[in-house]
């Protein structure tokens, strides 16, 4: 029998505990006190806790037989006066219990074991709600964040988190003390703006595994989130908000959500517009596209010039090997990338004025919120001068264009010329052979998208259908999802290359993860052969639950009413004339689906239908047999 028990059993023969007021020097921390280790940090706040609201509760104790008294519970306190006193020896003037200190004590040893292990084991931390309340009324009683630290011991960035949540509507509170939500959710519900729609969605929520994104969505419809749009992020916060945009922060996101959709559209128009303009002096005309790249079929219509390339001096071009290879060696400090960045700019060159006069620009903003500008485009009409000003030539420029092709015949047949792209292309794999890593880079710049519309090979893989229709219960992988092999656009040579050197600037460890994760998103789902999927499967440790969770809305409601009876009875183990399956199997198909949901995921609800550890690893396991 253990002492606790004992102690209860015998509490009525034990007479009440005096409480005597001992100094400090006198009290020590008993080994039967089982706290023996405490954090620094957490004494040093509690110090602070009762230097500013005294000693509330007093300690427990035993007198030994020299006349000291062991510390049987309250031992953070004993050391936080301690630490205070050492901190401040006058504290003891307007705090005098901390010189003589309460401490109730045991009247013998069995007592005594007795209130350790109670006083240690019963002990519960404060429910966040509470916690959240708590600090909420000392702030409306006109308390300042550093007050309220010292008071509970806690930091004051905690007590910030907490104030955070202090003006959610009370029914939010009240469903995290019931843990009905989790502490994750809650902190979403700090976006609302519109109690009742906050009141609703809270409804939707209650016992039911929901993202904090999914509930962002769902108390924020309409808003956008500032840090993931391209508009937002190349307009800005400060000018969105100059003009009179209502915004709603993310206090646990680090972001804000935008409400003026139309405000923001007109300020993007407007400062594109106005950027293009600018960048735009010398060419003959500027366009803009309220897309993040541009289409194959827009450049395809218009010709091109091309920047001027420079030269370098003798000197210079010594100067920028030099250089280069410190760059390839990764010890080239900061002065050097910039003289470096210097020379070759000298060699990208420009366009002369005669080029501009003749040609465009196209500009937009990229994904990533920054003005993107494509340079030189002739139309078909400015074509025929630009050729007899000397700016383009038509053999090489003005392929699709509409130009009229005027260039002489070759004096090679197109079979001849096939073969010579044949022993060239020959040529470039037989280098490749001898350079693997060259070649895995490449082949990870294809997959990852970042390669624009064409292909690196002759190798595109395609993306298996691996997300349902209704992704309701799925923890999907991001890494598995199609990029948008669109994003990028049509590359021309130099764009191509500078992503491909931009790819590889990432390093091997992102090259390997890109081959893993573009190659595993092909894998197709078997037809009737699939034998050799099955094997794969098992290699790879795959369940299907790992990801999915059964719901009423991605699969109990699109199943009959029968099978849910019998799926009810199969994971339950429960006999039909049950008065409880009788009782579900008297509900309508959409109140099945729902309990059958809360049989995967509510703890509450398979304890009411005494679920053993047996039936919950059925339950956890299963999946239907359409697979």
């Amino acid at each position: 029998m253990s002492n606790v028990t004992a102690f209860a059993r015998d509490a009525r023969a034990i007479e009440a505990p005096g409480i005597e007021a001992l100094p400090l020097s006198d009290l020590y921390l008993s080994d039967m006190n089982p706290r023996q280790e405490a954090d620094p940090e957490g004494i040093a706040l509690l110090a602070d806790s009762i230097a500013m609201i005294g000693l509330i509760q007093p300690l427990a104790g035993l007198r030994d037989p020299q006349g000291k008294v062991g510390i049987l519970a309250g031992g953070r306190r004993w050391r936080a006066i301690r630490l205070a006193l050492e901190r401040d020896p006058e504290l003891v003037a307007h705090r005098p219990e901390l010189a003589f200190v309460p401490v109730r004590l045991a009247p013998d040893e069995a007592t005594a074991r007795a209130w350790a292990a109670v006083e240690n084991t019963a002990r519960e931390d404060l429910h966040p709600a509470d916690e959240i309340r708590a600090y909420g009324r000392m702030r409306d009683g006109g308390a300042d964040v550093p007050t309220i630290a010292r008071t509970f011991g806690a930091t004051e960035a905690h007590v910030y988190r907490r104030l955070a949540l202090a003006a959610l509507p009370a029914p939010v509170l009240d469903a995290l003390k019931a843990g009905e939500i989790t502490l994750g959710a809650a902190k979403a519900f700090t976006v609302a703006d519109d109690e009742a729609l906050a009141l609703s969605v809270l409804e939707q929520a209650r016992g039911r595994e929901m993202s904090e994104h999914r509930l962002k969505q769902l108390l924020q419809p309409e808003a956008i989130n500032a840090a993931g749009d391209r508009r937002a992020r190349f307009v800005g916060i400060d000018a969105y908000r100059a003009a009179g945009g209502r915004m709603t922060a993310d206090l646990f996101a680090d972001t804000a959500l935008l409400q003026d959709g139309e405000l923001l559209a007109r300020l993007f128009a407007e400062k594109l517009t106005a950027e293009a303009a600018a960048a735009a002096e010398g060419w003959k005309w500027v366009e803009t596209v309220d897309a993040p790249w541009i289409d194959y079929q827009t450049t395809a219509a218009l010709g091109r010039v091309y920047p001027v390339e420079g030269e370098l001096t003798e000197e210079q071009a010594e100067r920028f090997d030099e250089l280069a290879e410190l760059a390839e060696a990764e010890v080239l400090d900061e002065d050097g990338q910039a003289e470096l960045d210097a020379l070759q700019a000298i060699l990208d060159g420009g366009f002369t004025d005669e080029q501009k006069a003749h040609a465009g620009i196209i500009a937009y903003v990229s994904n990533e919120g920054e003005l993107r500008l494509h340079q030189g485009l002739v139309r078909p009409e400015d074509t025929a001068a630009a050729v007899e000003a000397g700016v383009m030539q038509e053999n090489r420029h003005t392929i699709g264009s509409g130009a009229k092709d005027s260039k002489p015949k070759s004096p090679y047949s197109g079979a001849l010329v096939e073969d010579m792209r044949a022993v060239r292309l020959h040529a470039v794999q037989a280098a490749l052979l001898a350079k693997p890593e060259l070649v895995l880079d490449l082949l990870a710049f294809g997959l990852s998208g970042e390669s624009g519309n064409d292909r690196v090979f002759g190798i595109r893989p395609e993306t298996a259908r691996n997300y349902p229709s209704v992704t309701d219960g799925l923890d999907g992988d991001p890494r598995l999802a199609d990029p948008e092999r669109t994003g990028s656009g049509w590359l021309d040579d130099d764009e191509r290359l500078l992503a491909f050197r931009t790819f590889i600037e990432k390093g091997k460890k992102h090259r390997n993860a890109t081959i893993t994760e573009g190659i595993a998103r092909t894998l197709p789902y078997p037809g009737i052969r699939d034998g050799f999927f099955a094997a794969i499967e098992d290699m790879a440790g795959a369940d299907p639950r790992k990801v999915w969770t059964p719901t009423a809305e991605n699969f109990l409601s699109r199943v009959s009413a029968d099978y849910l009876d019998a799926l009810m009875l199969d994971l339950t183990g429960t006999d039909p004339q049950d008065s409880g399956f009788k009782a579900f199997k008297a509900q309508k198909k959409a109140a099945k689906a729902l309990s059958l949901e809360k049989l995967f995921s509510d703890a509450d609800y398979q304890a009411a239908w005494q679920i053993d550890a047996e039936k919950k690893a059925k339950i956890d396991a299963w999946v239907p047999d359409c697979f």
